[in-house]
């Protein structure tokens, strides 16, 4: 009988080493759910949308996206954690990510161990925009008011960590200006309280501002690129305004449940590649802003990650947001 017990333990030891390798062949047999960490509408939302449908034709399969805001993006992070790690869940998000831990210490997750990295999608820079009732015209002017009235104006943003959040705490600490951070669930929010003079200012996505500065809805003072704007290209950067070095921006990655098979992790990096390298994918960038990165994967995106963190992670802890 002891025998039979040794045949049978092996066996099952070999059948669970073999789970990964069965589960990764053949991938996908069914379709593709990727979990948004932010409201339908933002910078990372419609990144993931534009994406999908390249996605869906390199894998053979349906990609499903769905948007589960909330919390600094940790309610989507953890729901992908606790996810079989089968690739069939998938996570896109950004900044917040990888500020997680300084923002969200009690989160039940933790944004290197339990997530594998797939790809950068891509980047959004930023406009910063008033409503016309704040008399400001330029960036000096604004930063003029601001200065005349510490904590009266307020900012909007898709909520502590998130990118645009992190842009104003990095203008707050190159200028001292002091104004009040006001949460949304999402950009798309926020900017339709700015539209309506709730609020202030926001320095956030292109995709969602620029239409409302085309309309005469806002009124945009400056991009948070390097260089300019191509939908704006008459404003200029903050960097050529004096704050030399700033640069934010909205970026989009793709992450899966950790221990996911390396083949399964190689498949959607693939698929990823092929949507960024279709024409259409190009086209659809270039006209609402989007920058394509300049590399793609996983380990491209696990360099990203890193740099990403060092450069946010102590802004971020000095917010004393986690509290």
């Amino acid at each position: 009988m002891e025998p039979l017990r040794n045949i049978l333990a092996v066996m099952t030891l070999l059948l669970l080493a073999a789970t990964p390798a069965a589960a990764a062949e053949g991938f996908p047999t069914k379709p593709v759910h990727i979990i948004v960490s932010y409201g339908a509408g933002g910078a990372i939302d419609v990144a993931t949308r534009i994406i999908a449908e390249p996605m869906a034709a390199a894998l053979g399969q349906p990609v499903v996206v769905e948007n589960k805001p909330g919390a600094g993006s940790t309610i989507a992070a953890e729901a992908v954690a606790r996810a079989p790690a089968d690739g069939y869940t998938l996570l896109v998000t950004g900044t917040a990510h990888a500020v997680m831990p300084e923002l969200y210490p009690q989160a039940a997750v933790d944004p290197i161990r339990d997530f594998a990295p797939i790809s950068h999608l891509g980047n959004m820079p930023f406009v910063l925009a008033v409503h016309p009732s704040l008399p400001v015209t330029d960036f000096a002017s604004f930063v003029a008011y601001l200065r005349a009235n510490p904590g009266k104006v307020d900012v909007g943003s898709a909520g502590p960590g998130s990118s645009s959040d992190l842009a104003d705490l990095l203008l707050a600490q190159m200028t001292g200006l002091v104004f009040t951070r006001v949460p949304y669930r999402s950009t798309p929010a926020a900017m339709n309280d700015l539209v309506a003079g709730q609020i202030g200012f926001m320095l956030d996505s292109q995709n969602v501002l620029a239409p409302q500065v085309r309309s005469g809805a806002l009124r945009a003072l400056a991009v948070s690129s390097r260089e300019r704007s191509r939908q704006l290209p008459e404003l200029p950067t903050l960097d050529e305004l004096g704050l030399t070095g700033f640069e934010a921006s909205s970026w989009q990655v793709m992450l899966a449940p950790a221990r996911t098979p390396a083949p399964v992790i190689d498949r959607l990096s693939q698929a990823v590649a092929a949507a960024l390298a279709d024409p259409a994918v190009h086209r659809r960038y270039d006209a609402l802003g989007y920058q394509i990165p300049p590399r793609v994967g996983p380990a491209a995106l696990a360099d990203f990650l890193a740099r990403e963190t060092a450069k946010w992670a102590p802004l971020a802890k000095a917010s004393g947001a986690g509290g």
